[in-house]
């Protein structure tokens, strides 16, 4: 029965990285987050469940719990991010609007001098 849910968690966590290693593209903060935290309960959990006789249990149920936990910080971290980079945006463009601003106002005074 060890073997069993050893090998369940093993399947389970190529699995895992094998869908994330064929999107083609990077992985976002959410999905690191989620892996990060489903290997680091994956490891805690097999720890813990060694000390019980059961390795592959304690995996799995690491590896779930681990998972929920990372995907809720790296969604509130890519949120972070996206808020971070909408702010910045804003900036941009109102940096922009002052350029344009400036220019005109200089188009303005060259145009009272010449008259």
């Amino acid at each position: 029965m060890r073997k069993l849910h050893a090998a369940l968690a093993s399947i389970t966590l190529v699995a895992i990285l094998f869908l994330t290693g064929c999107s083609g593209e990077p992985l976002s903060t959410r999905e690191k987050g989620t892996l990060g935290g489903a290997a680091l309960g994956a490891g805690a959990g097999a720890i813990v469940g060694a000390a019980v006789g059961s390795p592959g249990a304690g995996a799995a149920i690491g590896a779930g719990l681990g998972g929920v936990t990372g995907y809720a910080v790296g969604n509130s971290m890519q949120n972070q991010e996206n808020a971070n980079a909408q702010t910045q945006s804003q900036v941009q463009s109102q940096q922009q609007q002052l350029e344009q601003q400036r220019q005109q106002i200089q188009q303005l005074k060259s145009q009272q001098e010449t008259e």
